[in-house]
């Protein structure tokens, strides 16, 4: 990341389709081409894992950190492969095209992927099949099969499983996975054909000098496959439940912090084992991925453990975690590590050494900028340094016009217009933050693609600590008009991102 660029954010799910949710099919391409003709370097997505309804269909809660969400496979392009037929897809459901609509979509999709791996099952040649499974069994195996033993034992969480298959026994789990092959095949295909199709996509951009960016959240659900299969690697108590879990302290924003819930890391066991389930995650993600961004980026340094079973986070602790060690064994397995550290919030000095240490870039919001001194404001352009990511909001805050409509206190807007030298209103806010941001002295700059549009508080993407109306924003075909491309193709060329 050493020369200028600039990108987009836009989650799959956000791209159009016909099938209620964005896939990996035609508009994938679309937008690749897009990003080609305004002279874009990065496209960057949010995680790729498997969502759960229950949980909001966030994808930060994830029953894997390995598997791929299957909702994103392409029916059109299974038409292509042989997989399927056109008059299974000739009657669709009347989705909206405005919104991921999640049920209706699973629904709707897992009719057509039986189909699919009905007709798949005749094809004598499966090789490809057969080297991908190999491949990625290390991950692959326990993945499926807890799926399909989630589904069999309806929904309980992994620790209510009979204690035979809670402690995996291996003779129980070699008789389950012969009991439940045919289910477990199918989920295997799944998870290939996302594969296939991600590939093709990734090579389509690569080939256009555009970099994927993917999003890695540093913790897993406890019901997950990754906890199930390892609980060594975790705190959890006699009875494999959490005997700690995540969050960060009460802070400024928030009397009694964040409970976040996920089980915290066994960092002494994981040096132990050389770090071996960190380095086949990291392999895994670059394997994916060009750039990945490291959510919550202070928990490999220190993180904040709660006991199980508070209300609140106020009670936690700090704990140390062995962040330079841990970064060192990485160097020294991967040639590079083209990490972006989120960092925003209360950032100490031994967080930031450590980013300066390994060189890991760090963001800079601008929706944050323009509170309190704005001469000192870390997130002000004009305190940008080069080795950093600049954006004008994420997926956790508002769009920038509703930013600026609702959220921005009155001193912060008129700091804003102080900054500028002259007011501004809603209806360009979005614009001159974008300049903002393609003139600061930062390597590279994402800018979501509701702010590209200018949109309201209707295409925010997720509301923090609420589990309604999140990741359902979709982009409409019709928005990405010839005027707009024109217009993100001369902001970066003026301010050198090409």
């Amino acid at each position: 990341m050493k020369k200028r660029s600039s990108g987009v954010l836009l989650h799959i799910t956000s791209l159009p389709s016909s099938y209620g949710i964005g896939d990996l099919g035609a508009w994938a391409y679309r937008l690749a081409d897009f990003l080609t003709e305004t002279r874009q370097g990065f496209w960057q997505i949010l995680p790729l894992n498997p969502t759960d309804p229950a949980l909001g269909n966030s994808p930060y809660y994830s029953p894997s950190a390995f598997a791929n969400n299957t909702m994103f496979i392409s029916p059109a392009f299974l038409i292509k492969n042989g997989l399927l037929e056109k008059t299974d897809i000739e009657h669709l459901p009347p989705f909206q095209n405005e919104r991921v609509n999640y049920y209706e979509a699973a629904a709707y999709k897992k009719k057509l992927f039986h189909k699919a791996y009905e007709r798949f099952k005749i094809n004598n040649n499966k090789s490809e099949y057969e080297k991908f499974c190999s491949g990625n069994s290390y991950w692959l195996e326990d993945f499926t099969l807890f799926v399909v033993l989630k589904k069999h034992f309806h929904g309980k969480v992994w620790s209510e499983w009979i204690p035979e298959i809670r402690d995996r026994k291996q003779e129980t789990l070699q008789m389950l996975k012969k009991q439940h092959q045919e289910k477990i095949e199918l989920e295997k295909f799944l998870q290939y054909l996302f594969s296939q199709q991600w590939s093709s996509l990734k090579n389509y951009c690569n080939r256009r000098d555009i970099q994927i960016i993917g999003d890695m959240p540093i913790y897993v659900c406890y019901d997950s496959a990754d906890v199930w299969a390892n609980p060594d690697l975790f705190k959890l108590n006699e009875n494999k439940h959490p005997a700690f879990v995540a969050g960060v302290p009460p802070d400024y924003f928030s009397k009694t912090g964040q409970l976040w819930g996920n089980p915290v890391y066994q960092w002494k066991r994981l040096k132990e084992t050389g770090y071996n389930w960190w380095i086949q995650r990291i392999k895994h993600n670059l394997n994916l991925y060009d750039m990945v961004r490291v959510d919550h980026f202070r928990g490999f340094v220190g993180y904040w453990e709660i006991p199980s079973g508070e209300k609140t986070a106020i009670n936690g602790r700090w704990v140390e975690a062995p962040a330079g060690d841990f970064f060192t064994t990485l160097q020294k397995r991967f040639s590079h590590l083209p990490f972006i550290a989120e960092d925003l919030g209360i950032i100490t000095d031994d967080v930031r050494e450590i980013m300066r240490r390994f060189e890991f870039p760090g963001m800079k919001v601008l929706q944050f900028a323009f509170g309190g001194d704005v001469s000192a404001n870390p997130y002000a352009p004009h305190n940008h340094i080069k080795n950093c990511v600049v954006y004008t909001g994420t997926h956790d805050n508002n769009t920038t016009k509703d930013w600026f409509e609702r959220d921005a206190a009155k001193e912060e807007r008129e700091n804003l217009f102080r900054y500028l030298g002259r007011e501004v209103s809603s209806e360009n806010i979005a614009w001159e933050f974008i300049r903002l941001a393609m003139m600061s002295v930062a390597d590279m700059v994402i800018i979501p693609m509701q702010d590209i549009l200018e949109l309201g508080e209707e295409a925010r993407m997720n509301k923090p600590a609420t589990t309604e109306g999140n990741w359902q924003w979709r982009l409409l075909p019709e928005q990405l008009t010839p005027a707009l491309a024109q217009k993100l193709r001369e902001v970066t060329e003026i301010y050198g991102r090409i």
